[in-house]
């Protein structure tokens, strides 16, 4: 073999080298383009999650207002309705202490007729 022949070898080698290089990158490029586009699905789930996730927050806090609402406005009639009924109870009370206080008084001055035995 003389060095014609190396050169042709050589330069087919070099063919053979540039046609596999240009091959790896065109495979290297498909498969990042593929990656890139399962990348790009991927966070676009992600974004449709949190998309969901700020509307069921929205749908809850405003729930949980009317909800906080309702029971405090509860609370409060409640809270009207035992203070009207505790303030009877109390007129009541007061009435009833006048009532005895006047009895024991009534039956204090007429020590002949009635009289408070305590046993």
């Amino acid at each position: 073999m003389d060095s014609d022949d190396f050169k042709k070898i050589e330069e087919m080698f070099k063919h053979h080298v540039d046609v596999v290089s240009e091959n790896f990158k065109h495979h290297d490029g498909i498969m990042s383009e593929d990656f890139q586009h399962k990348l790009d699905i991927v966070v676009e789930g992600h974004q449709m999650l949190a998309d969901k996730i700020d509307r069921v927050d929205t749908t809850l806090t405003a729930r949980l207002d009317r909800v906080e609402t309702t029971l405090t406005a509860r609370l409060d009639r409640v809270e009207t309705t035992l203070t009207a009924r505790l303030d009877r109870v109390e007129n009541k009370v007061d009435s009833v202490a006048a009532n005895l206080s006047a009895h024991r008084a009534d039956t204090e001055a007429h020590h002949g007729v009635y009289r408070v035995k305590e046993e």
